[in-house]
């Protein structure tokens, strides 16, 4: 039998069965949870929430005028693939006073606007800190003290928006946070 005959029967079996897998609405490898062959029709793609920790609220600098504060947090994500985390929104209380509103990364609002977000891989944890600089407006001098004093009682309470890194899985995705 001629060589080429066979090779080009065995490379047909290889087109024909990529097209068969391709064409058929199947899922080899779900692309969030990674645990193999699904059917995309069956299992619609869930994305696991990500996972939000206050890390550390501290007072940098503090004056007469205005005061420093550095605000982290420790963001995990627990799906298989990377996930795109465009904002966290936040507002800071001190003794159920909201002294601030903040904002980490931003959400592109046009096709060529660009846009400040964070890609976070797999089980890996990313810090996202911020600073935010508080006037004295001399309105709230027992919350001035207690910025002094190094003794606020801080919570804050906010918002994170993310997806999938994939555009073909995810779409948006929101959840609240709140730290006492």
């Amino acid at each position: 039998m001629n060589p080429k005959i066979v090779v080009g029967a065995v490379v047909a079996a290889f087109v024909i069965i990529i097209g068969l897998i391709g064409f058929s609405g199947t899922s080899i490898i779900d692309d969030v949870s990674g645990r193999g062959i699904i059917p995309s029709s069956e299992a619609p793609i869930e994305t696991l929430p990500i996972k939000i920790e206050l890390e550390n609220i501290s007072i940098l600098d503090v004056n007469e005028k205005e005061a420093i504060i550095e605000v982290q947090f420790k963001v995990t994500n627990p799906n298989y693939k990377s996930i795109i985390l465009q904002t966290i929104k936040y507002d800071l209380y001190e003794n159920n006073m909201k002294i601030q509103s903040s904002q980490i990364g931003e959400r592109p609002m046009g096709m060529v606007d660009s846009s400040n977000y964070f890609t976070l891989l797999s089980e890996q944890p990313t810090t996202l800190k911020e600073k935010i600089t508080i006037k004295n407006t001399g309105n709230s001098p027992e919350f001035w003290d207690a910025l002094t004093n190094n003794t606020p009682q801080w919570k804050i309470k906010g918002e994170a928006s993310f997806n999938l890194s994939s555009i073909t899985a995810g779409g948006e995705n929101q959840m609240t946070f709140e730290f006492p």
